[in-house]
Protein backbone atom coordinates (compact mmCIF):
# COMPACT_ATOMS: atom_id res chain seq x y z
CA UNK A 1 0.00 0.00 0.00
CA UNK A 2 2.54 2.52 -1.20
CA UNK A 3 1.82 5.91 -2.71
CA UNK A 4 2.14 6.02 -6.50
CA UNK A 5 3.38 9.24 -8.08
CA UNK A 6 2.51 9.40 -11.77
CA UNK A 7 5.29 11.83 -12.71
CA UNK A 8 7.87 9.60 -11.03
CA UNK A 9 6.53 6.54 -12.85
CA UNK A 10 6.62 8.35 -16.22
CA UNK A 11 10.25 9.33 -15.53
CA UNK A 12 11.23 5.64 -15.50
CA UNK A 13 10.82 5.14 -19.26
CA UNK A 14 10.91 7.04 -22.56
CA UNK A 15 9.57 4.47 -25.03
CA UNK A 16 6.32 5.39 -26.77
CA UNK A 17 3.36 3.06 -27.27
CA UNK A 18 4.84 0.68 -24.68
CA UNK A 19 2.39 0.63 -21.73
CA UNK A 20 3.59 -0.13 -18.20
CA UNK A 21 1.51 -1.51 -15.35
CA UNK A 22 1.63 0.68 -12.23
CA UNK A 23 -1.14 -0.87 -10.11
CA UNK A 24 -3.87 -3.49 -9.98
CA UNK A 25 -7.39 -2.96 -8.62
CA UNK A 26 -9.17 -6.31 -8.30
CA UNK A 27 -9.03 -7.78 -11.83
CA UNK A 28 -8.23 -4.41 -13.45
CA UNK A 29 -4.81 -3.00 -14.26
CA UNK A 30 -3.82 0.65 -14.15
CA UNK A 31 -1.41 1.29 -17.02
CA UNK A 32 0.51 4.32 -18.21
CA UNK A 33 2.05 5.08 -21.59
CA UNK A 34 3.84 7.77 -23.52
CA UNK A 35 2.30 8.23 -26.96
CA UNK A 36 2.97 10.24 -30.10
CA UNK A 37 1.59 9.85 -33.62
CA UNK A 38 -1.08 7.37 -34.66
CA UNK A 39 -1.91 4.02 -33.13
CA UNK A 40 -3.68 1.39 -35.24
CA UNK A 41 -7.46 1.55 -35.42
CA UNK A 42 -8.71 -1.34 -33.27
CA UNK A 43 -11.45 -2.57 -30.94
CA UNK A 44 -11.77 -4.61 -27.76
CA UNK A 45 -14.75 -6.95 -28.12
CA UNK A 46 -14.80 -7.99 -24.46
CA UNK A 47 -14.15 -4.82 -22.48
CA UNK A 48 -14.58 -1.09 -22.12
CA UNK A 49 -11.39 0.97 -21.90
CA UNK A 50 -10.76 4.14 -19.88
CA UNK A 51 -8.16 6.71 -21.02
CA UNK A 52 -7.04 9.66 -18.86
CA UNK A 53 -4.72 12.34 -20.25
CA UNK A 54 -2.06 13.08 -17.62
CA UNK A 55 0.13 15.38 -19.71
CA UNK A 56 -0.29 16.92 -23.16
CA UNK A 57 -3.21 16.51 -25.52
CA UNK A 58 -4.53 13.59 -27.53
CA UNK A 59 -7.35 12.91 -29.93
CA UNK A 60 -9.46 9.77 -29.86
CA UNK A 61 -10.51 8.86 -33.39
CA UNK A 62 -13.67 6.88 -34.01
CA UNK A 63 -15.27 5.80 -37.30
CA UNK A 64 -17.64 8.77 -37.31
CA UNK A 65 -15.90 11.46 -35.25
CA UNK A 66 -12.84 12.69 -33.39
CA UNK A 67 -12.78 13.67 -29.71
CA UNK A 68 -10.01 16.04 -28.52
CA UNK A 69 -8.77 15.50 -24.94
CA UNK A 70 -6.54 17.71 -22.79
CA UNK A 71 -4.81 17.26 -19.47
CA UNK A 72 -7.24 15.96 -16.88
CA UNK A 73 -9.77 14.79 -19.50
CA UNK A 74 -10.84 11.18 -19.71
CA UNK A 75 -12.86 9.11 -22.10
CA UNK A 76 -14.39 5.65 -21.83
CA UNK A 77 -14.40 3.69 -25.07
CA UNK A 78 -17.21 1.10 -24.94
CA UNK A 79 -16.46 -2.52 -25.81
CA UNK A 80 -16.61 -3.29 -29.50
CA UNK A 81 -16.14 0.35 -30.62
CA UNK A 82 -13.46 0.94 -33.26
CA UNK A 83 -11.02 3.59 -32.00
CA UNK A 84 -7.51 5.00 -32.35
CA UNK A 85 -5.60 7.25 -29.95
CA UNK A 86 -3.50 9.95 -31.64
CA UNK A 87 -1.11 12.59 -30.30
CA UNK A 88 0.47 15.31 -32.43
CA UNK A 89 3.31 15.59 -29.90
CA UNK A 90 4.24 13.37 -26.97
CA UNK A 91 1.50 12.92 -24.39
CA UNK A 92 1.31 10.84 -21.22
CA UNK A 93 -1.83 8.79 -20.64
CA UNK A 94 -3.21 6.44 -18.02
CA UNK A 95 -5.49 3.52 -18.88
CA UNK A 96 -7.76 1.35 -16.76
CA UNK A 97 -8.74 -2.04 -18.16
CA UNK A 98 -9.06 -5.72 -17.22
CA UNK A 99 -5.78 -7.54 -16.61
CA UNK A 100 -4.52 -9.23 -19.75
CA UNK A 101 -6.22 -6.82 -22.18
CA UNK A 102 -4.09 -6.70 -25.33
CA UNK A 103 -3.14 -3.10 -26.13
CA UNK A 104 -3.99 -3.47 -29.83
CA UNK A 105 -7.26 -5.34 -29.28
CA UNK A 106 -8.24 -7.22 -32.42
CA UNK A 107 -5.14 -6.06 -34.37
CA UNK A 108 -1.65 -7.53 -34.19
CA UNK A 109 1.20 -5.40 -35.51
CA UNK A 110 4.48 -3.81 -34.39
CA UNK A 111 2.59 -1.95 -31.62
CA UNK A 112 1.29 -5.16 -30.02
CA UNK A 113 2.74 -5.83 -26.56
CA UNK A 114 2.08 -9.36 -25.33
CA UNK A 115 3.69 -8.94 -21.90
CA UNK A 116 3.78 -5.62 -20.06
CA UNK A 117 6.41 -4.52 -17.59
CA UNK A 118 5.27 -3.60 -14.09
CA UNK A 119 7.01 -0.54 -12.69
Amino acid sequence: MDRINLQQKFSLFTEQWDPRIIAQVNEYQVKIARIEGDFPMHRHEETDELFLVVQGTIRMDFEDRQVPLGEGDLIVVPRGVLHRPHADSEACIMMFEPAGTLNTGDVRDEHTKEKLERI
